[in-house]
């Protein structure tokens, strides 16, 4: 897959350019002060679709800096969190997702466009929003990465994240489910657990900051939920059967326990859902 060529230097001046924009942008921290910048001119009213603009292009790699390193998730090492190395490292992880999930926003806005116009608006605030989000997110992550000695960078990454995004770019269906329903619920599941873990080696910092972003987080897959049964509705297909079948298809071993279910109610999973997932209808197949 080829990357975005870099992005242009002048303000864009509509919504899909600056999606476009941040895509393209390979360094982090200006990746993410475009966003908010962006999400602020949105939000107050001065920055609009362009009615007139190209259809998205393929999707493509979006812009990176050189480090960090990305590898298979095997190789990855297991680090504890006995040591200001091993957070850092965590948190290099989490920082990691993050910057994905700034891409993944953006990439729905500058992709998904085929919504009438009265519900548009909406599904682009919804992203916009979450963008601004998780760039404020990897902002908390650097600056608790930097009190520990490190920095972004410094530790091998994994490109699952962007992989679901290259796999769910033809459907707006597709990414909704696999994207926010699975991928970003899975931080809702294991972030309290992590939690706990900092708490154990008595890291008070880096649990604020995960306690923001778990917080946060829940809306972010609120709005897949939203989105995703709004889908459903117009195509005529029932959302569990559609749900399942992608899952099974595409992620099922993302959908493993321990659950945080009164995060993913809050999120948008109704109580057949949960029954569901409970009873292991999304495990992956033994054999």
């Amino acid at each position: 897959m080829r990357a975005i060529e870099p992005g242009k230097a002048q303000q864009a001046t509509g919504l899909y350019a600056a999606a476009a924009d941040c895509l393209a942008t390979a360094d982090p921290q200006a990746k993410c002060a475009k966003t908010r910048a962006y999400a602020a001119a949105f939000f107050a009213g001065a920055l609009r679709a362009e009615p007139d603009a190209p259809p998205p292009a393929p999707i493509r790699f979006p812009g990176r800096p050189e480090r960090p390193r990305l590898v298979h998730p095997k190789f990855l090492p297991k680090r504890g969190l006995g040591s200001p190395a091993g957070r850092a490292a965590f948190l290099h992880a989490v920082a990691h997702i993050e910057l994905n999930a700034v891409d993944l926003a953006w990439d729905a806005v500058y992709r998904f466009r085929d919504f009438p116009s009265e519900v548009a608006s909406e599904f682009a605030a919804d992203f916009v929003r979450t963008a601004d989000d998780e760039a404020r997110h990897f902002g908390l992550l650097s600056r608790r990465m930097a009190e520990l000695g490190h920095a972004y960078g410094d530790f091998d990454a994994h490109n699952g994240l962007w992989e679901m995004a290259e796999k769910t770019a033809h459907s707006a269906l597709a990414r909704m489910a696999l994207v926010p329903r699975v991928l970003e619920a899975r931080g809702l599941d294991v972030t309290p657990g992590l939690i706990e873990r900092l708490r154990d080696v008595g890291d008070a910092d880096s649990i604020a900051v995960l306690e923001v972003i778990l917080r946060e987080e829940v809306a972010h897959v609120a709005a897949g939920s939203r989105w995703f049964r709004w889908l459903c509705e117009r195509d005529g297909l029932k959302p569990w059967p559609t749900f399942a079948g992608l899952v099974r298809a595409h992620a099922s071993r993302a959908v493993q326990g321990p659950f945080n279910w009164d995060a993913r109610r809050r999120a948008g999973f109704d109580e057949d859902e949960i029954a569901a997932i409970s009873r292991g209808e999304l495990a992956p197949a033994t054999g």
